[in-house]
């Protein structure tokens, strides 16, 4: 057999990946705009419009649902991945009001072929199945991302790159068709003429925008030395595979979609860096062990302003669950958190930690495969509150005590480094240990 010579090139390529560790909601948005500038392109790769990306600039705040939180950096590219499921009107939307704070977005904004497209009979099918499900509703957002995911896996979908094909309104058309006919099997009133006309008003605004094969511009910008921070939304435990199901999203949301969602390979990957706030919160159904059914939950929500930044519903509070965290860090690879929202429990004289489940009179740390139906007892462990504004502190040395053992206890039990912490809402209101 004659001798295979080769030459190993190590390039200073990377992609960091960078996504919420608890049930969405984690403050995602405001540690991307911090990080943005050690970036070359920032790329969200999963999820769609039923995701909302806060970020607090100068008092001022602005909720992204589907561009990278990148977008408000100058000069910084943004990228909307294969992965994420895009409703035009909504975009278009977004841009407006993007663009009427200054901000440059068509320059800097490049959406992939392959991401596919909400019609607007994916919105009405949505809340169509909700509404059937009575009592077991699963609390969907109704921007139509499940149908949206579901005729892209049943290979029915419409994506961003049909748009530029003459038989497009034939395309939609067909599939629109089939919805349709899909909705008589449900007793629901809707109309249809009126979002379908802004919908179409839309996608001929959006046209003008600048659409690319991601996989390989992103692979291209990796071999040209580029760095790229791969977005994710929503948060590990809503993820379609290893979530508390079917009390999910309807996308992987987890280390491995930015792989699938961006075109990216697992080798590209260098930092996960995974986002968790200082205690937990939920939007909508499904399992939530540590929730607060109290005044202490109600203060929670009360001092954090835990309302969805897109559906506006009040979010479910409850105490740090190190069970699920310990599970998120596992499947994901975390090899650095960040804690958000630490101001929050300012006030608490005493802050609870779950360590451990007990159900059916046994302890345990792992996640059931099945949390619905469970009597899941939390088992805590008391911490000190620090009792004081965070306002004044700038660097992690400086932090109180109490503060600083609470992180310290976290970091050590999750085996992860605490690389940020957040003290406010502001952008400058973020210390990082150096």
């Amino acid at each position: 057999m004659a001798d295979c010579n080769f030459q190993l090139v190590i390039f200073k390529m990377y992609t960091d990946i960078l996504l919420g560790l608890q049930w969405g909601d984690e403050g995602k948005g405001k540690i991307v705009d911090y990080l943005a500038d050690k970036y070359d392109i920032i790329a969200r790769f999963q999820g769609g419009p039923n995701a909302g990306h806060t970020l607090v600039i100068d008092g001022v705040k602005t909720v992204l649902h589907t561009i990278p939180s990148g977008i408000l950096k100058p000069g910084i590219m943004n990228v909307i991945g294969n992965g994420v499921v895009i409703d035009p009107t909504t975009l278009l939307k977004e841009i407006n009001q993007l663009e009427a704070k200054g901000v440059e977005v068509k320059k800097h904004l490049l959406i992939s072929k392959r991401a596919h497209l909400i019609l607007p009979t994916h919105k009405i099918l949505d809340a169509a199945s909700e509404a059937a499900k009575g009592a077991e509703k699963i609390g969907s957002t109704l921007r139509g991302i499940g149908p949206t995911y579901m005729d892209k896996t049943g290979r029915n979908g419409l994506r961003i790159g049909d748009m530029l094909e003459k038989d497009f309104r034939q395309r939609y058309e067909k599939i629109r068709d089939k919805h349709l006919h899909l909705l008589t099997l449900y007793n629901f009133d809707f109309s249809l003429k009126e979002i379908e006309a802004q919908w179409f008003e839309s996608i001929e605004q959006l046209s003008s925008l600048q659409f690319i094969d991601a996989e390989y511009y992103l692979n291209n910008a990796l071999r040209s030395d580029k760095k790229i921070l791969a977005e994710g939304a929503q948060g590990t435990m809503l993820d379609i595979d290893f979530g508390t199901y079917p009390f999910v999203t309807s996308s992987n949301t987890v280390t491995a979609a930015a792989c699938n969602g961006l075109g990216i390979a697992p080798s590209k990957v260098r930092e996960v860096i995974g986002i968790a706030k200082a205690y937990c919160t939920r939007v909508g159904g499904g399992p939530f062990p540590t929730e607060l059914h109290d005044a202490v939950g109600d203060k929670i929500r009360s001092q954090g302003n835990e309302f969805g930044a897109t559906t506006g519903r009040p979010r479910r509070c409850g105490w740090f669950d190190l069970p699920a965290m310990h599970y998120a860090c596992m499947i994901n690879g975390v090899t650095q958190i960040a804690i958000t929202k630490a101001d929050v429990l300012n006030n608490f004289e005493q802050i609870d930690v779950c360590t451990a489940y007990e159900i059916d009179g046994k302890q345990m740390q792992e996640i059931p495969f099945d949390m619905i139906g469970k009597q899941i007892t939390p088992v805590y462990k008391s911490v000190e509150g620090w009792q004081q504004s965070l306002e004044s502190f700038k660097e992690f040395s400086e932090l109180p005590a109490q503060l600083t053992n609470y992180m310290n206890f976290l970091s050590k039990e999750l085996n992860t480094p605490i690389s940020m912490l957040s003290t406010g809402p502001g952008r400058e209101e973020l210390l990082v240990r150096k």
